[in-house]
């Protein structure tokens, strides 16, 4: 996990696939907090604390996070509101939050660690509380970064329904993203399969930031897709799923 995070430090600032994840959630996280005054938001397993940039937009920032060596990168980078905790058993209250976030964790759990995950989160937030995740999709797209990453699984939209919906969350929007990349993704990643997928000594996943047209280029068509799928369209396929869900009971 600490190659994981180093690798990210490195890569979130620039590489295309961050820049495009920040433009899915911005619309979701609006509406995650619109009506509400003074809202607070945890990223549960915050990492190297970057996204708590973006949350700061829209309200308080808390995150905690499993490993040291995250919450060392987001202490240097000057974040604040931090602690460290297990997402199965998160370090606050209940009830004491508004909106939370979840980018790439439940995919790294087994299923009885999912499970628990999602019920705390259900525990922390407020009635009629929102919870933003981000997962893995499709278990076609497995490859290197599956490795670096530690997937346990990658998620179709009918599972992540049914896990969410099972601890008492209403969906309110559920997507596939990176649809743009799709096509070369999934020729990517099958070839890393029939070639035998890397080990995590070998691999950086898909950290390396491309040459800058290419990064830009691959920016740009992101761009579209999210502006698309602020619009309302719901894309059929895609590396990731993006979820904005309501706390039900």
């Amino acid at each position: 996990m600490d190659r994981l995070l180093e690798e990210t430090y490195r890569a979130e600032q620039r590489h295309f696939w961050f820049r495009g994840f920040r433009r899915f959630l911005r619309p979701l996280l609006s509406a995650a907090t619109a009506g509400v005054e003074h809202p607070r938001l945890l990223d549960c397993g915050c990492g190297t604390g970057a996204n708590l940039n973006l949350l700061r937009e829209f309200g308080a920032p808390f995150g905690f996070d499993l490993t040291a060596r995250g919450l060392q990168f987001a202490r240097e980078a000057g974040k604040k509101n931090l602690c460290q905790g297990s997402v199965t058993a998160i370090p606050f209250s209940s009830g004491s939050f508004d909106v939370l976030t979840s980018f790439d964790v439940l995919y790294c759990l087994p299923d009885p660690e999912e499970t628990r995950a999602i019920q705390e989160m259900h525990r922390v937030l407020r009635p009629g509380g929102a919870l933003i995740i981000n997962v893995a999709a499709m278990e076609m797209l497995r490859g290197d970064h599956s490795v670096l990453g530690g997937e346990v699984r990658r998620y179709t939209a009918t599972r992540l329904r049914r896990v969410l919906e099972r601890e008492g969350f209403r969906i309110v929007r559920l997507t596939y993203t990176n649809a743009v990349l799709f096509p070369v993704v999934s020729i990517i990643r099958l070839l890393q399969r029939l070639r035998g997928l890397r080990t995590i000594d070998e691999t950086r996943g898909d950290f390396t930031v491309p040459p800058a047209p290419i990064n830009a280029l691959l920016s740009g068509a992101l761009s579209v897709e999210a502006f698309a799928v602020a619009a309302g369209i719901n894309m059929p396929v895609g590396s990731s799923l993006l979820c904005l869900a309501r706390k039900g009971r």
